[in-house]
């Protein structure tokens, strides 16, 4: 901490700091002059320097959104924090201040140089956004534990790293153990590193370092395959059929199902209940299948959506393009002409004749305009009908197969129902003499008992049926209007757009036809 920090009152970062910081670091010329009268928007400042102002806490720097520089060096800050708005910064310093933790760091996925030099800091971590990191200076500062190095080989773009003046630099193998754990690195504690040392130090280590490498890539290939399957995960989302590619909806029906669980200790509805499973992950299994031959379909009906609106838009603006190319030559000769004209009858008769020519062009692109809403429209329309008819057609198969799990459930439940009805009829006559936990021999105390705990059962597999069919059908009507109105509101969007463009091109002409000075004309 710098000694002159010591001598004054802690201090806030607020608007009036900042906005002095930003004048002085801003443009001097009459350029600069002029931003400070009009003032200057912090969201267009990329660089600035607050050192030496005894700033005890980070704040306010919200608007601060495409800073890409930042400089707190030399002030009595305890903690990193209101950093997260700052997703563009690449070089931040915050040397010699009172840090003890590596913190709030986490939005900030585009920094490249790091400068925490001379502080309190005595673990290196939370630096796991920082994927782009180059260089790193924690020296003068309280790191002890050899394994912090360890953590830094994740950082396959750091080249520079700085650590002297903590206690792991004290360490005998201190160089040696960072040249072989960290290959990549070109310079250490303002050193560059010597190739032949570095080679010297991986054979050293090389036992150690094979046994880390082997883990790691045990752990990398763990989150591949887990990145695998969170995108196979979303592309079934999508598809609106996950995990109906297994037993999932099968095993979710049991979850809850309190009696269904009991009468499965039954020898006699074992067998039952697994014939049952087979035949409900099949249709579960042919759904999922479906799903996602549909959901390429609808994918290649967009993507042929997408492309006949771009080269539909794109023919149109090279029409638009010729015309306004054709129409800028003749204006500019237009103009010359109208300059160099000295009789003002003439000149009179050329300014409305351009003038009819502007009018001219604006109702050519007006109308070019106008061709391209009702082919766009013809397209759209034509779409939103394909579209709704792939989704009718899917909801519709799905329902039907979706009746066929609802068909055999109330199978099982019959043929369930016909063997609890046996099994309690041989229980009153002391056939049956199976040891059965004192839960499931309460269930056969009567046959009403029975008769409702197998109901109960069944009601819970027709719940989670219908629960999961109506998930389905609500997701994909959701999914299908919003994508209809979303291209609906594009295109109306695109269209106010084009008429502002040619409205304010227009008028951009007449108003240099407009502004021609007689001094000019009569010159």
């Amino acid at each position: 901490m710098n000694l002159l920090c010591n001598s004054l009152e802690p201090r806030v970062m607020d608007d009036d700091m900042l906005k002095l910081a930003v004048g002085e670091q801003g443009p001097q010329e009459e350029a600069g002059q002029l931003a400070k009268q009009e003032g200057i928007l912090f969201k267009d400042v990329l660089s600035l320097q607050l050192d030496f102002q005894n700033i005890l806490r980070i704040d306010n720097l919200w608007q601060f959104e495409n800073l890409r520089k930042l400089q707190l060096d030399n002030n009595i800050i305890e903690r990193i924090e209101g950093l997260e708005n700052l997703t563009h910064l690449v070089w931040l310093d915050l040397s010699f201040n009172n840090i003890e933790a590596i913190e709030g760091l986490d939005t900030l996925v585009n920094l490249e140089d790091l400068s925490l030099f001379n502080n309190r800091i005595s673990k290196i971590d939370s630096l796991d956004a920082l994927v782009k990191l180059q260089v790193l200076s924690l020296g003068n500062n309280q790191i002890g534990n050899m394994m912090n190095i360890i953590y830094l080989r994740r950082f396959k773009d750091l080249r520079v790293l700085s650590l002297s003046g903590n206690p792991i630099a004290e360490a005998e193998d201190y160089k040696m153990f960072i040249w072989a754990y960290l290959p990549g690195l070109v310079y250490l504690d303002s050193r560059r590193i010597d190739d032949q040392m570095a080679k010297l130090a991986e054979i050293k280590h090389q036992y150690s370092l094979y046994e880390l490498k082997h883990r790691e890539n045990q752990i990398q290939a763990q989150l591949e395959e887990e990145q695998a399957q969170r995108k196979e995960l979303e592309e079934h989302k999508a598809a609106f059929v996950e995990y109906l590619n297994g037993s999932f909806l099968f095993d979710s029906m049991y979850a809850e199902d309190v009696e269904g669980n009991k009468l499965a200790c039954l020898p006699s509805i074992h067998e039952l209940l697994e014939t049952y499973k087979d035949k409900f992950v099949i249709i579960c299994l042919n759904i999922f299948e479906y799903g996602l031959k549909q959901q390429e379909k609808r994918k290649a009906e967009l993507d042929t959506f997408n492309e006949c609106v771009h080269e539909a838009i794109q023919e149109n603006q090279e029409q638009g393009k010729h015309r306004v190319a054709k129409a800028e030559e003749k204006h500019l000769l237009s103009l010359s002409a109208i300059r160099d004209e000295s009789d003002m009858t003439k000149i009179e008769m050329k300014i409305v004749e351009h003038g009819e020519d502007i009018t001219e062009l604006y109702n050519v692109l007006m109308t070019l305009e106008m061709q391209l809403v009702e082919q766009l429209e013809e397209i759209i329309n034509m779409f939103e009908r394909n579209i709704v008819d792939l989704v009718g057609l899917f909801i519709e198969n799905v329902q039907s197969l979706m009746a066929q799990c609802r068909d055999l459930e109330t199978h099982h439940h019959e043929k369930l129902l016909e063997i609890c009805v046996n099994t309690l009829e041989k229980m009153a006559t002391g056939v049956i003499d199976e040891d059965l936990p004192d839960d499931v021999r309460a269930l056969f105390v009567d046959k009403d008992t029975i008769v409702n705990a197998v109901g109960t059962s069944h009601d819970i597999h027709l719940l989670k049926i219908d629960n999961r069919e109506d998930e389905l059908m609500t997701r994909i009507n959701s999914w299908c209007r919003q994508l209809v109105d979303k291209i609906h509101k594009d295109e109306i969007a695109r269209n106010r757009k084009r008429v502002r463009e040619i409205n304010q091109y227009i008028d951009h002409m007449q108003s240099e036809l407009d502004n021609l000075e007689w001094g000019d004309i009569l010159d």
